[in-house]
Protein backbone atom coordinates (compact mmCIF):
# COMPACT_ATOMS: atom_id res chain seq x y z
CA UNK A 1 0.00 0.00 0.00
CA UNK A 2 2.63 2.28 0.79
CA UNK A 3 4.62 1.88 -2.40
CA UNK A 4 1.02 2.36 -4.30
CA UNK A 5 0.66 6.04 -2.06
CA UNK A 6 4.19 7.17 -1.75
CA UNK A 7 4.07 8.69 -5.54
CA UNK A 8 1.03 10.46 -4.72
CA UNK A 9 2.53 11.51 -1.37
CA UNK A 10 5.53 12.51 -3.65
CA UNK A 11 3.50 14.44 -5.52
CA UNK A 12 1.55 16.34 -3.27
CA UNK A 13 4.85 17.65 -1.76
CA UNK A 14 6.42 18.80 -5.55
CA UNK A 15 3.20 20.28 -6.36
CA UNK A 16 2.90 22.75 -3.29
CA UNK A 17 6.34 23.03 -4.07
CA UNK A 18 5.58 24.89 -6.82
CA UNK A 19 2.73 26.35 -6.17
CA UNK A 20 4.88 28.06 -3.33
CA UNK A 21 7.61 28.92 -5.38
CA UNK A 22 5.83 30.44 -8.22
CA UNK A 23 3.39 32.54 -5.81
CA UNK A 24 7.09 34.02 -4.22
CA UNK A 25 9.06 34.70 -7.48
CA UNK A 26 6.50 36.32 -9.40
CA UNK A 27 4.73 39.24 -9.47
CA UNK A 28 1.44 39.48 -10.01
CA UNK A 29 2.01 40.81 -14.22
CA UNK A 30 4.85 38.20 -13.87
CA UNK A 31 1.51 35.37 -12.92
CA UNK A 32 -0.49 37.14 -15.46
CA UNK A 33 2.45 36.67 -18.25
CA UNK A 34 3.33 33.33 -16.97
CA UNK A 35 -0.88 32.40 -17.62
CA UNK A 36 -0.91 33.90 -20.97
CA UNK A 37 2.52 32.11 -21.98
CA UNK A 38 0.89 28.76 -20.51
CA UNK A 39 -2.46 28.96 -22.44
CA UNK A 40 -0.34 30.19 -25.70
CA UNK A 41 1.70 27.35 -25.48
CA UNK A 42 -1.53 24.64 -25.10
CA UNK A 43 -3.07 26.46 -28.18
CA UNK A 44 -0.32 27.18 -30.19
CA UNK A 45 0.28 23.46 -30.80
CA UNK A 46 -1.04 23.53 -34.28
CA UNK A 47 0.75 25.77 -36.11
CA UNK A 48 -1.19 25.43 -39.52
CA UNK A 49 -4.48 27.00 -38.37
CA UNK A 50 -3.30 29.24 -35.30
CA UNK A 51 -0.75 31.97 -35.04
CA UNK A 52 -0.98 31.58 -31.38
CA UNK A 53 2.13 30.60 -31.06
CA UNK A 54 3.73 33.91 -32.28
CA UNK A 55 1.93 34.71 -28.47
CA UNK A 56 3.86 31.82 -27.31
CA UNK A 57 7.59 33.16 -28.72
CA UNK A 58 6.85 36.83 -27.39
CA UNK A 59 5.77 35.49 -23.85
CA UNK A 60 8.60 33.13 -23.94
CA UNK A 61 11.28 36.34 -24.36
CA UNK A 62 9.51 38.03 -21.75
CA UNK A 63 9.88 35.71 -19.46
CA UNK A 64 13.74 34.93 -20.43
CA UNK A 65 14.60 38.39 -20.37
CA UNK A 66 13.20 38.98 -16.90
CA UNK A 67 14.92 36.32 -15.70
CA UNK A 68 18.75 37.12 -16.71
CA UNK A 69 18.40 40.14 -14.63
CA UNK A 70 17.90 38.31 -11.35
CA UNK A 71 20.80 35.87 -11.64
CA UNK A 72 23.22 39.08 -10.96
CA UNK A 73 21.30 40.39 -7.89
CA UNK A 74 24.17 40.36 -5.25
CA UNK A 75 23.98 42.50 -2.04
CA UNK A 76 24.41 41.84 1.76
CA UNK A 77 21.93 42.78 4.23
CA UNK A 78 21.74 42.42 8.51
CA UNK A 79 18.39 41.56 9.71
CA UNK A 80 16.70 41.79 13.25
CA UNK A 81 13.41 40.72 14.10
CA UNK A 82 11.48 42.21 17.04
CA UNK A 83 8.95 39.23 17.73
CA UNK A 84 6.57 39.93 20.96
CA UNK A 85 6.51 36.64 23.71
CA UNK A 86 2.82 35.73 21.81
CA UNK A 87 0.48 35.67 19.14
CA UNK A 88 -2.57 34.50 18.74
CA UNK A 89 -4.75 32.53 16.70
CA UNK A 90 -6.69 33.93 13.83
CA UNK A 91 -5.79 37.67 15.29
CA UNK A 92 -3.15 39.48 13.16
CA UNK A 93 0.38 39.55 14.84
CA UNK A 94 2.30 43.06 14.08
CA UNK A 95 6.07 43.27 15.03
CA UNK A 96 9.06 45.31 13.02
CA UNK A 97 11.95 43.52 11.23
CA UNK A 98 14.99 46.14 11.13
CA UNK A 99 17.50 45.94 8.00
CA UNK A 100 20.70 47.00 7.19
CA UNK A 101 22.49 48.06 3.90
CA UNK A 102 26.12 46.33 3.93
CA UNK A 103 27.23 47.56 0.77
CA UNK A 104 27.90 50.40 -0.64
CA UNK A 105 25.33 50.70 -3.14
CA UNK A 106 22.36 52.35 -2.49
CA UNK A 107 19.10 49.71 -2.37
CA UNK A 108 15.73 50.22 -3.82
CA UNK A 109 12.48 48.49 -4.65
CA UNK A 110 12.80 45.75 -2.15
CA UNK A 111 10.52 43.58 -0.47
CA UNK A 112 10.56 41.65 2.77
CA UNK A 113 9.06 38.62 2.63
CA UNK A 114 9.18 35.60 5.92
CA UNK A 115 10.38 32.47 5.67
CA UNK A 116 8.57 29.89 7.55
CA UNK A 117 9.52 25.98 8.79
CA UNK A 118 8.33 23.58 6.26
CA UNK A 119 3.95 23.01 7.13
CA UNK A 120 3.99 20.25 5.31
CA UNK A 121 3.64 17.04 7.13
CA UNK A 122 5.07 13.77 6.83
CA UNK A 123 3.88 10.80 4.88
CA UNK A 124 2.02 9.54 7.98
CA UNK A 125 0.06 12.38 8.64
CA UNK A 126 -0.59 12.97 5.10
CA UNK A 127 -2.22 9.51 4.70
CA UNK A 128 -4.10 9.96 8.13
CA UNK A 129 -5.50 13.36 7.38
CA UNK A 130 -6.12 11.78 3.66
CA UNK A 131 -8.32 8.84 5.40
CA UNK A 132 -10.05 11.14 7.82
CA UNK A 133 -11.19 13.58 4.75
CA UNK A 134 -12.65 10.11 2.55
CA UNK A 135 -14.76 9.13 6.41
CA UNK A 136 -16.01 12.07 7.26
CA UNK A 137 -16.81 14.00 4.18
CA UNK A 138 -20.56 13.62 2.25
CA UNK A 139 -22.50 16.42 0.41
CA UNK A 140 -20.32 17.67 -2.71
CA UNK A 141 -20.59 21.41 -1.05
CA UNK A 142 -18.77 19.58 2.15
CA UNK A 143 -16.00 18.59 0.48
CA UNK A 144 -15.34 21.42 -1.37
CA UNK A 145 -15.56 23.51 1.86
CA UNK A 146 -13.11 21.03 3.76
CA UNK A 147 -11.24 21.52 0.94
CA UNK A 148 -10.79 25.41 0.89
CA UNK A 149 -9.46 25.23 5.16
CA UNK A 150 -6.09 23.77 3.86
CA UNK A 151 -5.43 22.16 7.70
CA UNK A 152 -1.79 22.08 7.42
CA UNK A 153 -1.45 26.22 6.53
CA UNK A 154 -0.22 27.76 9.25
CA UNK A 155 -0.09 31.15 8.73
CA UNK A 156 -1.11 34.04 6.41
CA UNK A 157 1.45 36.57 5.64
CA UNK A 158 1.27 39.70 4.11
CA UNK A 159 4.38 41.40 2.09
CA UNK A 160 6.03 44.37 3.24
CA UNK A 161 8.00 46.93 1.15
CA UNK A 162 10.77 48.20 2.67
CA UNK A 163 12.15 52.35 2.04
CA UNK A 164 15.27 52.73 -0.27
CA UNK A 165 18.37 52.17 1.68
CA UNK A 166 21.45 54.12 1.70
CA UNK A 167 24.56 52.49 1.76
CA UNK A 168 25.05 51.37 5.53
CA UNK A 169 22.18 52.68 6.15
CA UNK A 170 19.11 50.64 8.69
CA UNK A 171 15.54 51.11 7.66
CA UNK A 172 12.70 48.96 9.56
CA UNK A 173 9.51 47.78 8.00
CA UNK A 174 6.14 46.95 9.85
CA UNK A 175 5.25 43.21 9.53
CA UNK A 176 1.78 41.59 9.95
CA UNK A 177 1.11 38.13 9.74
CA UNK A 178 -2.42 36.39 11.24
CA UNK A 179 -1.49 32.94 12.39
CA UNK A 180 -4.18 30.12 11.43
CA UNK A 181 -3.32 27.56 13.72
CA UNK A 182 -1.72 27.37 18.03
CA UNK A 183 1.51 26.18 18.92
CA UNK A 184 4.75 27.08 18.27
CA UNK A 185 5.71 29.48 14.60
CA UNK A 186 8.87 29.13 13.86
CA UNK A 187 10.80 31.50 12.08
CA UNK A 188 13.76 30.43 9.64
CA UNK A 189 15.04 33.62 7.93
CA UNK A 190 13.87 36.52 6.13
CA UNK A 191 14.18 36.75 1.95
CA UNK A 192 14.81 40.17 0.23
CA UNK A 193 12.87 40.37 -2.50
CA UNK A 194 13.56 42.96 -6.08
CA UNK A 195 11.84 42.88 -9.46
CA UNK A 196 13.36 42.82 -13.00
CA UNK A 197 13.22 45.65 -14.60
CA UNK A 198 9.88 44.61 -16.64
CA UNK A 199 8.43 43.97 -12.72
CA UNK A 200 7.74 40.15 -13.74
CA UNK A 201 10.45 38.05 -11.83
CA UNK A 202 11.76 38.45 -8.41
CA UNK A 203 15.32 37.81 -7.25
CA UNK A 204 16.29 37.12 -3.61
CA UNK A 205 18.29 37.79 -1.03
CA UNK A 206 18.14 35.43 1.87
CA UNK A 207 19.04 36.00 5.34
CA UNK A 208 19.12 33.61 8.14
CA UNK A 209 17.02 34.48 11.24
CA UNK A 210 15.73 31.31 13.02
CA UNK A 211 13.30 32.70 15.63
CA UNK A 212 10.10 31.01 16.92
CA UNK A 213 6.63 32.87 18.78
CA UNK A 214 3.86 30.79 20.77
CA UNK A 215 0.73 31.10 19.11
CA UNK A 216 -1.86 30.61 22.36
CA UNK A 217 -5.53 29.18 21.59
CA UNK A 218 -8.00 31.54 20.46
CA UNK A 219 -10.41 32.81 22.95
CA UNK A 220 -14.15 33.59 23.16
CA UNK A 221 -16.17 36.49 25.26
CA UNK A 222 -17.70 34.44 28.16
CA UNK A 223 -20.00 36.28 30.37
CA UNK A 224 -19.45 36.02 34.20
CA UNK A 225 -20.79 32.99 35.31
CA UNK A 226 -22.22 31.66 38.34
CA UNK A 227 -19.89 28.38 38.45
CA UNK A 228 -21.28 25.80 40.62
CA UNK A 229 -19.46 24.56 43.88
CA UNK A 230 -19.19 25.91 47.13
CA UNK A 231 -15.61 26.60 49.31
CA UNK A 232 -14.10 23.47 50.51
CA UNK A 233 -10.97 23.04 52.72
CA UNK A 234 -7.31 23.24 51.45
CA UNK A 235 -4.51 21.85 53.10
CA UNK A 236 -2.06 24.93 52.99
CA UNK A 237 -4.97 27.97 52.74
CA UNK A 238 -4.45 30.96 50.50
CA UNK A 239 -0.43 30.79 51.38
CA UNK A 240 0.03 27.62 49.20
CA UNK A 241 -0.20 29.39 45.69
CA UNK A 242 2.66 30.66 46.58
CA UNK A 243 4.32 29.13 48.94
CA UNK A 244 6.14 25.31 48.88
CA UNK A 245 4.76 23.26 51.89
CA UNK A 246 2.25 23.66 54.46
CA UNK A 247 1.27 27.27 55.24
CA UNK A 248 -1.75 28.84 56.62
CA UNK A 249 -3.50 32.45 56.80
CA UNK A 250 -1.55 33.91 59.87
CA UNK A 251 -4.10 34.61 62.93
CA UNK A 252 -2.27 35.47 66.07
CA UNK A 253 1.18 34.76 68.27
CA UNK A 254 1.15 32.40 70.91
CA UNK A 255 3.83 29.88 72.85
CA UNK A 256 5.86 27.72 71.86
CA UNK A 257 4.90 23.72 71.83
CA UNK A 258 6.83 20.98 71.33
CA UNK A 259 6.55 19.98 67.63
CA UNK A 260 6.06 23.12 66.07
CA UNK A 261 7.77 23.59 62.74
CA UNK A 262 10.88 26.10 63.60
CA UNK A 263 10.67 28.56 60.53
CA UNK A 264 7.31 29.47 62.51
CA UNK A 265 9.03 31.25 65.45
CA UNK A 266 8.81 34.64 65.85
CA UNK A 267 12.08 35.57 66.57
CA UNK A 268 11.73 39.48 68.03
CA UNK A 269 9.09 38.46 70.49
CA UNK A 270 11.48 35.61 71.83
CA UNK A 271 13.65 38.06 71.83
CA UNK A 272 11.14 40.55 73.89
CA UNK A 273 9.44 38.21 76.04
CA UNK A 274 12.26 35.82 76.33
CA UNK A 275 10.74 32.40 75.84
CA UNK A 276 9.47 31.02 72.47
CA UNK A 277 6.62 32.35 70.45
CA UNK A 278 5.31 30.72 67.50
CA UNK A 279 3.09 32.78 64.82
CA UNK A 280 -0.18 30.62 64.56
CA UNK A 281 -2.08 29.92 61.55
CA UNK A 282 -5.55 28.93 60.38
CA UNK A 283 -6.59 27.12 57.53
CA UNK A 284 -8.82 28.57 54.75
CA UNK A 285 -11.72 27.73 52.25
CA UNK A 286 -11.89 28.39 49.37
CA UNK A 287 -13.74 27.91 45.47
CA UNK A 288 -11.60 25.37 43.59
CA UNK A 289 -12.14 24.32 39.89
CA UNK A 290 -11.45 21.40 37.40
CA UNK A 291 -11.72 22.55 34.03
CA UNK A 292 -11.12 18.81 31.85
CA UNK A 293 -10.33 18.54 28.12
CA UNK A 294 -11.14 15.81 26.63
CA UNK A 295 -8.41 14.98 24.01
CA UNK A 296 -9.64 11.55 22.91
CA UNK A 297 -9.78 11.77 18.93
CA UNK A 298 -8.19 9.40 16.38
CA UNK A 299 -8.54 12.78 14.16
CA UNK A 300 -4.71 14.75 13.78
CA UNK A 301 -6.27 17.54 12.42
CA UNK A 302 -10.07 17.79 13.84
CA UNK A 303 -11.93 20.83 14.27
CA UNK A 304 -14.16 19.96 17.01
CA UNK A 305 -10.54 19.28 19.16
CA UNK A 306 -9.04 22.91 18.23
CA UNK A 307 -12.33 24.32 19.72
CA UNK A 308 -12.49 22.51 22.19
CA UNK A 309 -9.32 23.56 23.15
CA UNK A 310 -10.49 27.53 22.88
CA UNK A 311 -13.20 26.89 24.97
CA UNK A 312 -11.11 25.57 27.60
CA UNK A 313 -8.39 28.44 27.19
CA UNK A 314 -11.42 30.94 27.48
CA UNK A 315 -12.77 29.11 30.71
CA UNK A 316 -9.43 29.72 32.14
CA UNK A 317 -9.52 32.90 31.69
CA UNK A 318 -13.00 33.76 32.73
CA UNK A 319 -12.84 31.42 36.14
CA UNK A 320 -9.10 33.51 37.26
CA UNK A 321 -10.82 36.29 37.48
CA UNK A 322 -13.44 35.00 40.23
CA UNK A 323 -10.34 34.53 42.57
CA UNK A 324 -10.45 30.98 42.62
CA UNK A 325 -8.25 28.28 41.64
CA UNK A 326 -8.26 26.35 38.11
CA UNK A 327 -7.01 22.57 37.67
CA UNK A 328 -6.35 22.02 34.19
CA UNK A 329 -6.68 18.15 33.68
CA UNK A 330 -6.41 16.22 30.27
CA UNK A 331 -4.24 13.32 29.02
CA UNK A 332 -1.11 13.77 26.22
CA UNK A 333 1.57 11.08 26.46
CA UNK A 334 0.22 11.05 30.03
CA UNK A 335 -2.17 12.37 32.41
CA UNK A 336 -1.34 15.98 33.33
CA UNK A 337 -3.07 18.46 36.22
CA UNK A 338 -1.84 22.24 36.20
CA UNK A 339 -2.99 24.53 38.40
CA UNK A 340 -3.63 28.17 38.38
CA UNK A 341 -5.02 31.11 40.33
CA UNK A 342 -4.19 33.29 43.60
CA UNK A 343 -0.58 33.62 43.20
CA UNK A 344 0.43 29.58 42.15
CA UNK A 345 0.41 30.23 38.18
CA UNK A 346 -0.53 33.43 35.79
CA UNK A 347 -3.57 32.60 33.41
CA UNK A 348 -0.59 33.09 30.47
CA UNK A 349 1.17 29.83 31.64
CA UNK A 350 -2.08 27.86 31.50
CA UNK A 351 -2.82 29.34 28.10
CA UNK A 352 0.70 28.33 27.16
CA UNK A 353 -0.32 24.40 28.21
CA UNK A 354 -3.11 24.85 25.85
CA UNK A 355 -1.40 26.00 23.19
CA UNK A 356 0.37 22.46 22.45
CA UNK A 357 -1.89 20.13 23.71
CA UNK A 358 -2.45 17.38 21.19
CA UNK A 359 -4.96 15.03 20.42
CA UNK A 360 -4.73 11.40 22.26
CA UNK A 361 -5.27 9.18 19.22
CA UNK A 362 -4.52 6.11 21.40
CA UNK A 363 -5.35 5.14 24.97
CA UNK A 364 -8.69 4.94 27.35
CA UNK A 365 -11.02 7.30 28.51
CA UNK A 366 -10.47 5.29 31.48
CA UNK A 367 -7.24 7.28 32.58
CA UNK A 368 -8.38 11.35 32.83
CA UNK A 369 -11.86 9.58 34.71
CA UNK A 370 -9.13 7.98 37.11
CA UNK A 371 -6.96 11.36 37.26
CA UNK A 372 -10.46 13.49 37.84
CA UNK A 373 -11.49 11.08 40.21
CA UNK A 374 -8.40 11.49 42.56
CA UNK A 375 -9.27 14.87 42.84
CA UNK A 376 -13.09 15.33 43.53
CA UNK A 377 -12.14 15.56 47.14
CA UNK A 378 -10.45 18.91 46.60
CA UNK A 379 -11.96 20.97 44.10
CA UNK A 380 -15.60 22.35 44.35
CA UNK A 381 -17.25 22.37 40.70
CA UNK A 382 -16.07 21.02 37.75
CA UNK A 383 -16.15 22.44 33.88
CA UNK A 384 -15.81 19.19 31.27
CA UNK A 385 -15.06 19.99 27.75
CA UNK A 386 -15.95 17.09 25.98
CA UNK A 387 -15.52 15.85 22.13
CA UNK A 388 -18.70 13.77 21.92
CA UNK A 389 -21.68 12.59 24.21
CA UNK A 390 -21.53 8.79 24.07
CA UNK A 391 -21.73 6.43 26.69
CA UNK A 392 -18.45 6.42 27.98
CA UNK A 393 -18.46 10.01 28.32
CA UNK A 394 -21.72 9.71 30.26
CA UNK A 395 -20.84 7.03 32.49
CA UNK A 396 -18.06 9.93 33.43
CA UNK A 397 -20.20 12.60 34.29
CA UNK A 398 -22.85 10.32 36.44
CA UNK A 399 -20.18 9.37 38.43
CA UNK A 400 -18.98 12.95 39.47
CA UNK A 401 -22.73 14.00 39.98
CA UNK A 402 -23.14 10.96 42.22
CA UNK A 403 -19.80 11.96 44.34
CA UNK A 404 -21.87 15.16 44.95
CA UNK A 405 -19.83 17.16 42.48
CA UNK A 406 -21.70 20.10 40.83
CA UNK A 407 -20.68 19.80 36.90
CA UNK A 408 -20.98 21.77 33.87
CA UNK A 409 -20.90 19.94 30.73
CA UNK A 410 -19.92 21.33 26.92
CA UNK A 411 -19.84 19.42 23.78
CA UNK A 412 -18.30 20.44 21.07
CA UNK A 413 -19.97 19.17 17.67
CA UNK A 414 -19.59 19.21 14.30
CA UNK A 415 -21.09 21.84 12.14
CA UNK A 416 -24.45 21.35 11.37
CA UNK A 417 -24.54 18.47 14.44
CA UNK A 418 -26.19 21.27 16.59
CA UNK A 419 -29.32 19.95 19.00
CA UNK A 420 -30.46 18.90 21.77
CA UNK A 421 -29.06 15.75 22.61
CA UNK A 422 -30.54 13.12 25.24
CA UNK A 423 -29.37 14.78 28.49
CA UNK A 424 -28.81 11.45 30.19
CA UNK A 425 -27.14 12.02 33.68
CA UNK A 426 -27.77 15.91 33.21
CA UNK A 427 -31.44 15.80 33.09
CA UNK A 428 -31.69 17.19 36.95
CA UNK A 429 -30.00 20.10 35.33
CA UNK A 430 -30.21 20.36 31.71
CA UNK A 431 -28.94 24.07 31.42
CA UNK A 432 -25.61 23.16 32.72
CA UNK A 433 -25.40 20.92 29.61
CA UNK A 434 -24.71 22.83 26.39
CA UNK A 435 -24.09 21.86 23.15
CA UNK A 436 -21.32 23.96 20.64
CA UNK A 437 -21.29 23.97 17.25
CA UNK A 438 -18.42 24.41 15.15
CA UNK A 439 -18.68 27.42 13.69
CA UNK A 440 -21.42 29.05 16.04
CA UNK A 441 -19.31 28.81 19.29
CA UNK A 442 -18.70 32.32 20.01
CA UNK A 443 -22.32 33.14 19.86
CA UNK A 444 -23.49 30.22 21.67
CA UNK A 445 -20.97 31.26 24.46
CA UNK A 446 -21.82 34.96 24.61
CA UNK A 447 -25.14 33.50 25.69
CA UNK A 448 -24.62 31.67 28.82
CA UNK A 449 -25.72 33.11 31.99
Amino acid sequence: MNLILLPLYLLYRFSSWARYWTLRRFTRAGLAVLGAFLVAGTMGLDTENLVTYQAFTLLLALLLVAFVPTCVFRAKFSVHRLLPRFGTAGHPLVYRVTVRNLTRRKQTGLTLLENLADPRPSFGQWWAFQLDAQRRTRPFRLVRQHRRTHPFRLVAVKESLLPPMAPRQEVEARIELTPLRRGVLRFVGVTLARPDPLGLFRAFIKAPVPQSVLILPKRYFIPPLALPGAMKYQQGGVALAANVGQSEEFVALRDYRRGDPLRHIHWRSWARVGKPIVKEFEDEFFVRHALVLDTYTDRLQSDEFEEAVSVAASFACTVLTQESLLDLLFVGPQAYCFTVGRGLAHVDQMLEILASVQPCPNGSFDTLEHLVLNRVGAVSGCICVLLAWDGRRRKFVEKLRALGLPVSVFVVVPRGAGGRPDAGPMRNDPERLQVLEVGRIEEQLARLA
